[in-house]
């Protein structure tokens, strides 16, 4: 029997507005570099995870500006190799100064809220599981995910990102629960699918823009109201 259901953030409950994969796509087409946002639905977390390892290895806001120079040109060229395209260390600055010019800001999904509701009138423990590194809480109550979420693990928290066992089994510990006696949603196949099931937790892969439909070894959804097939 399920008893909780553990979510993502980024790309499962929320997304970036403007999406980052559309502005990336909009800045490079700037520049004359052709790119598809299909091809940055993984580099841009492995870029960000890059990041966060940077950081807590250094802090970036007390490095000099020549060492934070090197680490935004490495992060933009990281994001563009994963997505099969080469470029300069210049060119990759560019981009960046381009993208700094969104106020970017969250968005929930239409059916994050709706879907939330219904998993909580049903009676089972909600928790958020996510890699960040800063506080946003502030962003969860403007988004109205606070009255619906029971708890929240993040990368922060634990000190370990996704896919590590020790952030799913911190969820775990907090929701009092069996892994098996839980269901993990998230969108990444090998940071949120790979990482649930390692503990033994039943992931489901949300695919809402069908980027993935090649992966068949677990369930996957379109939609987040779709997890209600499964608890």
């Amino acid at each position: 029997m399920i008893k909780a259901v553990f979510f993502d953030f980024y790309n499962t409950l929320a997304t970036h507005h403007p999406p980052r994969e559309e502005a990336w796509v909009n800045a490079c087409r700037e520049l004359g570099i052709k790119l598809e946002a299909k091809t940055l639905f993984n580099s841009l977390p492995a870029a960000d995870t890059y990041w966060r390892d940077e950081n807590s290895r250094s802090p970036i806001d007390k490095r000099t500006p020549e060492e934070k120079i090197d680490l935004y040109a490495e992060y933009g060229t990281r994001i563009l190799q994963g997505a099969g395209v080469e470029v300069s260390r210049d060119m990759a600055l560019q981009l960046l100064a381009k993208l700094q010019q969104h106020k970017w800001e969250f968005k929930a999904y239409d059916d994050t809220l709706p879907t939330l509701k219904e998993l909580k009138n049903r009676g089972l423990i909600l928790g958020l599981v996510s890699n960040v590194a800063q506080d946003m809480e502030s962003t969860y109550t403007e988004l109205g995910l606070q009255p619906y979420l029971d708890f929240k693990v993040t990368s922060s928290e634990v000190g370990c990102d996704k896919p590590r066992p020790e952030i799913f089994m911190a969820a775990l510990k907090k929701a009092q629960v069996k892994p098996e006696e839980s269901i993990y949603v998230g969108d990444q196949y090998h940071l949120d699918i790979v990482g649930a099931r390692g503990v033994g937790i039943k992931a489901v892969l949300i695919d809402r823009n069908n980027y993935s439909p090649d992966i068949t070894d677990c369930p996957r959804i379109r939609s987040l109201t779709e997890i209600t097939q499964y608890v």
